[in-house]
C-alpha cells in the first residue's frame, strides 16, 4: 500500500506546474502577439539547410517563392551537403528568370544542421534572417508578420504556429496544440523557450554561432536572442505547416532527438535561472520541470502505482497495466480521441526520458536521420 500511495504522491508532484500554468494562462489570457506590430518592408535573408532534397527542393524553392513578400527583398542562402542532385536542381530553379537572390553553398561533406546554419547566416546579407527547412509550408503572409513583429525593437525573434500536421498524425496535432498554448502564455509573459526551425525570424545582430554538436539549432538561436537582452515571442498569425507520421519507429526518432537537444539546451543554459525578467525567474524553471524533471516523476509514479496495485490487488493490477497497455497502443494510432491530448503528455515524456538516457551515454551528433514516409506527403 506504501508504494501505491508514494506513486500517488508524485504523480500529484509531476502535475503541479502543469496545474499553475494552466491557472495562468486562463489569467492571462494571451490572444495575437505581445509585439507592437508595424507593417513594414525590410531586406530578408531566407537560411535553408539542405540534404539529399531532389524530390522536394523544388516544391518547397516555388512556394518559397511564392510568399507575399516582395521577391526584391528576399535572398535565399541555401547550404548544401548532398550527395543527390539537389544543388543541381537549385542551380537551374534559379537560373529561370525573375527569381530571388541566391547564394549557393555547397560543402563537400555531411557536418550537421548546426554547421550548415552556422554557415548560412555568416553568409547572409541582411540582418532579418529567416529560418525554414524543406520539409514545411509557410503560410503566405508568413514573412510579413515576420517582419511586422522585428520591427518592435523590444522583439529579436519570433517563431510562427503551427496550424496543420500533414499526414493527420492526431498525436502530434495534441502535442503541437499544447505547446502553443505554452508559447503564448511565454510570449505574453516575457520570451517563449521554444521555438520552430521552419518558421522562426530573428535580427543577425543577435545572432551567437551555434555549437557544433547542437542538437535544438533553433532554440539555441532563440536563447542567445534572450541573452542579448532582446524578447523571442510566438505569434500565432505567423502560421505554418509540417508534415509528420504517427508511425511508432518515426516518431519517436524525431521526438527523442528534439527532446535530447532541449535538455542539452536546459544543461548548458543554468547560468540563465533568475535571470532576464520572467524569463530566467518564471519561464526557464518551469521548463526544466517540463522537461528534465516532471517525465521522471509522472513514468516513475505510474510504476510504482502499478506495482502497489500488483502486490495488493493483484486483480485490479493486472487490469490496470492491461488498461494502459491499450491506452498506449490506441494512442499510438490515433484512436483514443477526446484522451488523445493525455497521450500526447505521456508520448513527450517518454521521449524525454529516452532522450536524458542517451546524452547520459552521449548517444548523439549533429546529423538528422531523413524522414522518408513525412517528405513523401510534400509531394
Amino acid at each position: 500500500m506504501l508504494l501505491l500511495w508514494f506513486g500517488f504522491l508524485l504523480l500529484a508532484v509531476a502535475g503541479i506546474p502543469y496545474a499553475l500554468y494552466l491557472v495562468a494562462y486562463r489569467l492571462v489570457s494571451p490572444t495575437g502577439s505581445p509585439a507592437a506590430k508595424t507593417d513594414v518592408v525590410e531586406p530578408v535573408s531566407i537560411v535553408l539547410p539542405t540534404y539529399n532534397e531532389a524530390a522536394i527542393i523544388e516544391d518547397a524553392l516555388e512556394q518559397l517563392c511564392s510568399l507575399a513578400y516582395p521577391a526584391e527583398s528576399i535572398e535565399f542562402v541555401i547550404v548544401d551537403s548532398s550527395d543527390d542532385e539537389t544543388a543541381t536542381l537549385v542551380r537551374e530553379f534559379f537560373a529561370e528568370g525573375n527569381r530571388p537572390a541566391v547564394t549557393l553553398i555547397e560543402e563537400d561533406d555531411r557536418g550537421g544542421v548546426a554547421r550548415a546554419v552556422n554557415r548560412g547566416i555568416e553568409a547572409a546579407n541582411h540582418d532579418v534572417i529567416f529560418r525554414t527547412d524543406c520539409d514545411s509550408r509557410l503560410h503566405e503572409d508568413a514573412i510579413s508578420h515576420a517582419v511586422s513583429n522585428l520591427a518592435d525593437p523590444a522583439v529579436g525573434g519570433v517563431t510562427g504556429r503551427q496550424i496543420d500536421v500533414l499526414g493527420d498524425s492526431e498525436v502530434e496535432e495534441s502535442y503541437r496544440d499544447l505547446q502553443a498554448q505554452n508559447q503564448a502564455l511565454e510570449s505574453h509573459l516575457d520570451s517563449t523557450f521554444i521555438v520552430h526551425g521552419p518558421c522562426f525570424a530573428f535580427r543577425k545582430e543577435y545572432f551567437e554561432p551555434i555549437a557544433g554538436d547542437s542538437l535544438a539549432d533553433d532554440t539555441e538561436i532563440a536563447v542567445a536572442v534572450r541573452k542579448a537582452g532582446k524578447r523571442v515571442i510566438m505569434d500565432p498569425a505567423m502560421q505554418f505547416t509540417e508534415a509528420s507520421v504517427s508511425n511508432i519507429r518515426g516518431r519517436r526518432a524525431r521526438k527523442d532527438r528534439r527532446a535530447m537537444g532541449l535538455l542539452q539546451l536546459l544543461d548548458r543554459n543554468r547560468d540563465l535561472l533568475g535571470r532576464h525578467g520572467w524569463y530566467g525567474r518564471l519561464v526557464l524553471p518551469v521548463n526544466w520541470w517540463f522537461l528534465a524533471i516532471s517525465p521522471w516523476l509522472s513514468i516513475g509514479g505510474a510504476a510504482l502505482v502499478f506495482l502497489g496495485l500488483l502486490t495488493t490487488v493483484p486483480l485490479i493490477g493486472i487490469a490496470g497495466v492491461v488498461a494502459f497497455i491499450g491506452f498506449v497502443l490506441l494512442g499510438h494510432r490515433d484512436l483514443l480521441g477526446p484522451f488523445q491530448a493525455p497521450y500526447a503528455v505521456f508520448d513527450a515524456h517518454l521521449s524525454l526520458v529516452i532522450a536524458r538516457v542517451r546524452l547520459w551515454r552521449e548517444d548523439s551528433d549533429g546529423t538528422w536521420a531523413i524522414d522518408s514516409d513525412s517528405r513523401e506527403l510534400l509531394k
